[in-house]
């Protein structure tokens, strides 16, 4: 990949996931979909980031994603996407949030999407009004009319008031290696309507995952 064009970048913030598998996503853990096949909501909110002079604090990146097998080991078929990119954003901003995450600036982003291989559905520019509280007992997306996902931190009777189900070190961290670590939610609501994607549901998996990225390197 040729990088020598890009600019400087570094983005702190916020994943997760609202998916198809059951409570834990074994895709996390390296290891095939419940299903053998996965769908669900993902979203990325910048807490702080800049590409070259440019400021991309507060603006946020979802997803619709699809495939079949296990993407960590490369034996996954029919990997597809649709992307909302966020409405906030000016023209500078929506140049360097496609070039991130279109993985044209290296980094995780680049690697991640060299990995997944996804067809692209869709792409636009959409409200992408997001949630996460700070002490990390629920978080949410809600892209009007595409899509809707928001969970509540896994919790059960032993588990201890306000303390997290967190896993470090994950084997299949979907923000790359050396990140913080996961914690682990239930979905209250999973609704998409866009792209091809269709689906209704709740009870199954989600985490979230903080993520510190920079490129082109």
């Amino acid at each position: 990949m040729d990088t020598t064009a890009v600019s400087r970048w570094h983005l702190e913030g916020d994943w997760f996931d609202v998916c198809k598998c059951t409570i834990p996503c074994p895709c996390s853990f390296a290891q095939p979909p419940t299903y053998d096949d996965c769908d669900g909501v993902l979203l990325w909110h910048i807490r702080r980031g800049q590409y070259g002079e440019t400021r991309l604090d507060g603006l946020n990146v979802a997803m619709l994603g699809s495939f079949k097998g296990n993407v960590w080991s490369g034996e996954h078929t029919d990997a597809y996407a649709a992307v909302f990119f966020d409405a906030r954003a000016d023209d500078a901003q929506r140049a360097a949030l496609q070039t991130v995450f279109g993985g044209q600036a290296g980094g995780w982003p680049a690697r991640f999407s060299s990995m997944l291989g996804a067809e692209m559905r869709g792409m636009e520019f959409a409200d992408i009004e997001v949630s996460i509280a700070d002490d990390l007992s629920a978080w949410g997306v809600r892209v009007p009319g595409r899509a809707e996902a928001r969970a509540e931190a896994l919790t059960g009777p032993t588990s201890s008031p306000g303390a997290r189900v967190q896993v470090h070190n994950l084997p299949g961290a979907e923000v790359g290696p050396g990140q913080p670590p996961a914690t682990w939610g239930a979905a209250v609501s999973d609704h998409a309507d866009a792209y091809g994607y269709a689906w209704d549901r709740s009870g199954n998996s989600s985490k979230l995952i903080p993520f510190d990225w920079s490129g082109p390197d």
